[in-house]
This record gives C-alpha cells, sequence and structure tokens, in this order.
C-alpha cells in the first residue's frame, strides 16, 4: 500500500465515518489531480476489512478504459484486493468485499448484451442473488457530473444500494447528501497540483491584435520556451505542453490554427503537433509522457475523461461566438505538478491560460476563486537586492513518520488532562470518573419515550438505553479494526501505526513503560469500541493542545542565506476600483489590490504604507525555499514549516511580522488557527535568536487600530499583552 498524504487520510476516514450517518447519499468533492482514486481504493479497502457483506461497485464514465485503469490503480495500491470487471462479474457473480469496476455505456447502451436475457443469469439476477445471500451495494460514481440522468439513476436503482458516494470535481448540487470536500490548499500543499492559475499574463489594458489565434498562440510559444528553459536549469527533463481548445464545429479554425503552427515550424510530420479530436487523432502515443515530443496538442471541448498528462502546462481557449459551457475540467489538465512536487519557482508552480473568450475568463474565476487572478511580473528594487537573514529548511532527510512522537504526546495529554501516571489502576478510576467506559460486553445505547413535536429538548429529553451485547472477536474485530482505523486517520496515521499505540497504551500483552491502562485484548476490543467517540475527541485535543511541553529532539534544519527573490509573480484583482501603487513595497508596481489578502493583512499593508516610520515592506510567501521559513515540529513530531507573513525596516531595524484573524466589535477573536500559541513561539525564538524584533498583529474591529503582541501571546485584545502597532512600528 503507499502512503497517503495527511489530507488523504483525513478524507478516507470522512468517507468511512459517512457510512454511519443518516444520509443515504454522499458527496466526494476532489479538485483534479489530488489522488482521488487513491482515496477511495484505500477507503474500500479499509470499510471492508472493518465491516463485513458489502459489495462495492464504481461506476465509469466514457466510452470505455476508464473502469480498467481504475482496477488497475487498485490492484496496484492494494495488493491481494478483489477487483473485478464486468465480464468477471457475469461469470462469478457477486462476492463480498468485491471492488466491481463497471462502465455505465455498457450497462446503460441500448443492445447491450450484460442486460439481455440469456441463458446464464442476467445482470440483474446476479444482484438478486446478492441481496439473497445477505450482500449490500455500496455504489461509487465517478465524475457524477456526467451521469446525471434517468437512465444512470434507475441503473443505480437496481442495486438497491445502502450508500452511494458521487466524486467529482465539479458536483451537482445534492441538497440532501453527506459533502466531504478536499481542500484545494491542501492538495497545493502536498505539490500535487500547481499554486496557482494566472490569466492573460502581461495583457495590458487595451490591444490592437490582426487575429486573435496568432496573438494568444505567440503567446503561448513565449511562454512554453520559458517554461522549458526554468525547468532545465533545475536538471529537469519535462517538456511542458500547450493544450489549444477549439469551439465545438469550427473546422476553419483548426484549419487556421494548424497553418499557423505551421509558420512555426510546429507540424504533425515533424512530431511537435498533436490532435485528439473524434475523428482525426495524432501523434498521441506517450504524449502523456514527461519527456514527450509534442509541444503542443488540439482538443475540443469534450476531451477524453480520465486523459491524465501531467506535464500540460499552458492552456489556450479560443473564442466561440455562440458561447459555450465553462468546462472546470479542462482547467483541471493543466493543473497538475508534472514530477509530484513544486519546484519552489512560481513560473514553473503555476499554470497559465490565455484566452479572449470573457465568459470562459469569468468562469474559471468564479470557480476557482481567488486562486484564478491577473497576474504580472514584479522586479525588486535594486536597493533591496543584498538584504539577508538566515532561513531555516527542513533537513532533506526529515524525520521518519513513525508513531512514537504521537505515542508520547498521548501519554502527555493523558497525565495533564486525566492526571494518570504509571499506576494502571488508579489511572483506570481516574478515567472512569471522567467518562469511560470500561466493560469486557460491548454497550451500546438507544432511546425511548415519546414525542409530539419534533423539537432539539423533546429528543434531548428520552430515556437512554443501555444494550449490553457479549464480545464476539469474530463480529466485532471488524468494527475494532474499523473503529482505530477512523482514530489514525485523525491524526494522521495508518491503521498498523495506530493499532500499535493503541495497544502500547492500553494492552497488558504489549510491553511499554509509560502504560495508561492493563487491559486483557478482549477488553481492549470493547474499550475502543464502546469509548470510540471520547477516545477520538482526545486524540485529537491531544494532537491540536498547545500546552503541552513535549520532548523531542530539536528539529534537523539547513540554516541558508534568505534573499528577497529578485522577480515575482504578482497577481491581483484588476476589477478592484482602487489600484494604487505602494511605494514602500520592495517590488516595483505592487499595488494596493493584491490577492489573495486578509483584511489584516490589507490593513497592515496599507499602514505601512502611510507610516513615516516605514522604510520598506516585503510580502512573504507560504510555501517554497525561496522564501524566509523557520522550521519546527508538531505535537506529533512532525517537521513543520512556518512562513512569517512580513518583513519590515524601521530606521534600519527589521522586524518580522505575522498577521492573524482580527477581534470583532464584541472583542471576541476572529483567528480560526489553533496553532497560533504554538507559532508564535516560534517566532519569538527566530527573533530573539538573530536579535531582530517582531510579533504578531491582529485588527480590533472595534476601533479599525491594529494591535501587536511582542512577548507572551494572549487572545484576549483587552490584555495588557497587545499594544497598539503605531507605537512601536
Amino acid at each position: 500500500m503507499v502512503n497517503l498524504a495527511d489530507f488523504q487520510l483525513k478524507a478516507m476516514g470522512s468517507l468511512i465515518e459517512s457510512m454511519d450517518d443518516t444520509n443515504q447519499e454522499v458527496m466526494f468533492k476532489s479538485p483534479t489531480g489530488s489522488g482521488k482514486t487513491i482515496v477511495l481504493t484505500h477507503f474500500m479497502y479499509q470499510y471492508g476489512q472493518g465491516h463485513f457483506n458489502n459489495v462495492f461497485v464504481w461506476l465509469t464514465p466514457g466510452k470505455g478504459e476508464l473502469e480498467e485503469q481504475s482496477k488497475d490503480k487498485m490492484d496496484k495500491y492494494i495488493h491481494n484486493s478483489s477487483t473485478k470487471l464486468l465480464e468477471e462479474v457475469m461469470t462469478e457473480g457477486f462476492k463480498e468485499n468485491d471492488a466491481c469496476f463497471i462502465n455505465w455505456e455498457k450497462l446503460t447502451k441500448k443492445g447491450n448484451n450484460a442486460l439481455k436475457e440469456s441463458e446464464k443469469e442476467n445482470f440483474q439476477d446476479l444482484i438478486i442473488n446478492a441481496h439473497n445471500n445477505g450482500l449490500e451495494f455500496i455504489i461509487i460514481v465517478d465524475e457524477s457530473h456526467q451521469n446525471d440522468t434517468v437512465k444512470a439513476s434507475d441503473i443505480i436503482d437496481l442495486f438497491k444500494p445502502k450508500k452511494i458516494i458521487r466524486t467529482s470535481a465539479t458536483p451537482s448540487d445534492y441538497p440532501n447528501a453527506t459533502l466531504i470536500e478536499v481542500n484545494e490548499e491542501d492538495v497545493i500543499a502536498e505539490g500535487l497540483i500547481k499554486k496557482m492559475i494566472v490569466i492573460n499574463e502581461d495583457f495590458g489594458q487595451s490591444l490592437e491584435i490582426d487575429s486573435q489565434v496568432g496573438f494568444l498562440l505567440d503567446k503561448s510559444m513565449n511562454k512554453q520556451e520559458e517554461l522549458k528553459a526554468a525547468l532545465k536549469q533545475n536538471d529537469s527533463s519535462v517538456n511542458p505542453l500547450i493544450v489549444v481548445q477549439l469551439p465545438n464545429n469550427s473546422e476553419v479554425m483548426q484549419d487556421e490554427v494548424e497553418r499557423y503552427l505551421a509558420t512555426k515550424d510546429i507540424t504533425y510530420e515533424n512530431g511537435l503537433l498533436a490532435v485528439w479530436l473524434s475523428d482525426k487523432k495524432q501523434n498521441l502515443e506517450n504524449i502523456e509522457g514527461n519527456d514527450a515530443k509534442p509541444i503542443v496538442i488540439i482538443i475540443k471541448q469534450a476531451i477524453a475523461t480520465g486523459w491524465d498528462c501531467p506535464r500540460a502546462h499552458i492552456l489556450v481557449k479560443l473564442r466561440e461566438n455562440t458561447g459555450e459551457t465553462f468546462e472546470i475540467q479542462t482547467i483541471g489538465r493543466i493543473r497538475r505538478m508534472p514530477e509530484l512536487r513544486h519546484y519552489d519557482n512560481d513560473l514553473l508552480d503555476s499554470c497559465y491560460l490565455y484566452t479572449f473568450d470573457e465568459k470562459f475568463s469569468e468562469g474559471v474565476q468564479l470557480h476557482f476563486g481567488n486562486g484564478a487572478l491577473k497576474g504580472k511580473k514584479l522586479f525588486l528594487k535594486k536597493e533591496y537586492r543584498d538584504f539577508t537573514l538566515i532561513s531555516e529548511q527542513k533537513s532533506i532527510l526529515g524525520a521518519p513518520k513513525d508513531a512514537q512522537q504521537s505515542l508520547k504526546t498521548l501519554v502527555s495529554y493523558y497525565d495533564q488532562q486525566y492526571g494518570t501516571s504509571t499506576k494502571t489502576t488508579e489511572n483506570k478510576t481516574r478515567m472512569e470518573t471522567k467518562g469511560y467506559i470500561f466493560s469486557d460486553k460491548i454497550i451500546k445505547n438507544t432511546f425511548s419515550g415519546k414525542i409530539h413535536t419534533l423539537t432539539v429538548e423533546e429528543f434531548q429529553n428520552l430515556d437512554k438505553i443501555g444494550m449490553v451485547e457479549p464480545l464476539n472477536t469474530h463480529t466485532h474485530g471488524r468494527e475494532y479494526h474499523n473503529r482505530v482505523s477512523t482514530l489514525g486517520t485523525k491524526i494522521g496515521l495508518s491503521y498498523e501505526q495506530m493499532n500499535t499505540i493503541v495497544r502500547r497504551l492500553f494492552d497488558k500483552t504489549v510491553n511499554y513503560s509509560r502504560k495508561i491502562l492493563r487491559l486483557d485484548t478482549r477488553e481492549v476490543y470493547a474499550f475502543v469500541i464502546n469509548n470510540f467517540e471520547k477516545l477520538k475527541e482526545d486524540f485529537r485535543e491531544a494532537m491540536a493542545s498547545t500546552f503541552l511541553q513535549i520532548t523531542s529532539e530539536l528539529p534537523v534544519v539547513s540554516e541558508k542565506p534568505f534573499y528577497i527573490p529578485k522577480e515575482v509573480l504578482f497577481t491581483y484583482n484588476e476589477k478592484n476600483r482602487v489600484q494604487r501603487e505602494y511605494i514602500s513595497n520592495v517590488y516595483k508596481g505592487y499595488l494596493s489590490s493584491a490577492e489573495v489578502r486578509s483584511d489584516s493583512e490589507k490593513t497592515f499593508e496599507k499602514y505601512c504604507n502611510e507610516s513615516e516610520k516605514v522604510d520598506w515592506i516585503y510580502k512573504n510567501g507560504d510555501k517554497g525555499n525561496e522564501y524566509l521559513s523557520i522550521v519546527y515540529r508538531d505535537n506529533s513530531g512532525t517537521q513543520k514549516s512556518f512562513y512569517p507573513d512580513y518583513i519590515v525596516s524601521k530606521s534600519g531595524e527589521v522586524w518580522i511580522i505575522e498577521t492573524k484573524g482580527g477581534f470583532n466589535r464584541s472583542g471576541a477573536s476572529e483567528d480560526i488557527d489553533k496553532f497560533s500559541p504554538k507559532k508564535f513561539e516560534v517566532l519569538k525564538r527566530y527573533i530573539d535568536k538573530h536579535q531582530l524584533k517582531g510579533g504578531f498583529v491582529r485588527k480590533d474591529k472595534s476601533n479599525n487600530e491594529l494591535f501587536i503582541c511582542m512577548n507572551n501571546y494572549n487572545d484576549d485584545i483587552q490584555s495588557e499583552e497587545w499594544k497598539l502597532l503605531d507605537d512601536f512600528l
């Protein structure tokens, strides 16, 4: 099995939990390039290990092959998994824990043999037999937006599924479905997709052109050469690809594109041009390879579903006079990172869209919000090119991701929260007093009473009834597996790692010096099942707590000189009515309409530009080795990089500033970052070490003033720790 990224583990855990909620349907929204198939195949495996009598049916769109690709991926990721295609289902039927990959068209296409009456049992009979054998179906609808039809709905109804999981990067609205959404920022942070989409870079405010085809293709080819040169400097052989999307029914425009490219010596004959249209396919063999020869591919709107070409970097969308539906999947084709990592270079970590189609451009911005902004290149003013600080970077080797630090964290948490020690008998009493259940039987609750009106109060007044059943290691063994797996996903650990922690903490047959309880194996099963919700809450709190003083080795870091990057890709909101240049910024042409910026950041940048005390200000990046970073460990021992928001000079004195959510008019905190106190300590350590100044800056909305905290972190604006910024900076 492959190692899942933290966001993938979290998504898998949410899918497992969603199986127990009352909604029949689940909507799994995951950006293109986020490893959706990896998450779903691991979900099927883990859920099947923890539950009886399930069959998974994965329905894929398109004219074929995608179901085979998905099956092959599961066979690759999950060894010994029971995967089947439709042909095998027709000969063998459905069996427990089967993962059946079936193409929609083979079920819905008129005259298909799979649903014809014949001497064999037909498909419907196989489903009926499965139900008669006590099996239940969990349906996964891949790219669900493409098969939202009556016929597709009828097929799903055949299975009488206990759960339907619909997956898409652009899901339709299912108001009664449980929504599980992978955060795009998390996928970007893992380096799987590009940081941003740059639309019509350096187009200026007005244009005079002879031909949209020539102008847009020239822009894209210049960018392709720039990307190729930068990749070569990074010792990469990736050959960035331009995707030219034609409007449907546009043979004249296709001819114009091909003739113009021929003037640049990009042709089918020399292998630099490829085409993927329904009536013409050329030079497609191995085009997905990072070093493949074609540099341009011509497509239309309906490019084949499932086509993955991570080296695709640039999209040229040619305008359709009649207007065309915005297809987010097309943008998804240029968002993947070709080598599954960022290059710490804004040029290479972005993708590029060139178009005169205003509706399409607006569609991109509407869907991606701040991820699709106007961009232009800014250059560092000469007087700041020699400025330097020390930047900390994580060790290339890093720290092996194991359960040791998480184990120490949990011991420390239980010591502080429950007063536990090495006296396990006393620990049991302390934990029981605070709500933990101890029994060698499985205890579950139901309710009894009368409801007159559907109000929360009436439900709360129902009588709780405890149901007790003997522990069955066969039946409850799967439930234990399921619970431990879910606990692991909450703190970024695999089932195996989480099971090791549980055994060391609670199982008397496993040696560990700081054991909290000494239960026999049957009692451990019951303890985890009976206390699942409480364990989940405590484990999550332990990893997020900032009051724990975990003793661990200092992070292994390398210290390198930090210089302000000489050029930067600057993104801004071109529709903002105020486009004021901030003269105090280290970059020439830096605008007040800079995005993405929080309210506190916007207020702080405006403050610095208007302050006579500030010499200059630099907005630090939030990912990448080219920016100023400070390394620390979180409670699980994982190395993290903290990127402070700003470097500011005041009368030659260097300040490092981190801005956070402010305080509302009532004084309540709007900072949603649980780790602010920990990050404050990290920043203070760095400032003290290098004899600098700085702190956290937050906005008080009751008076619209900025305040700074420099010594001891406090989340109360009334605290003396918060000083008026104007008195110091």
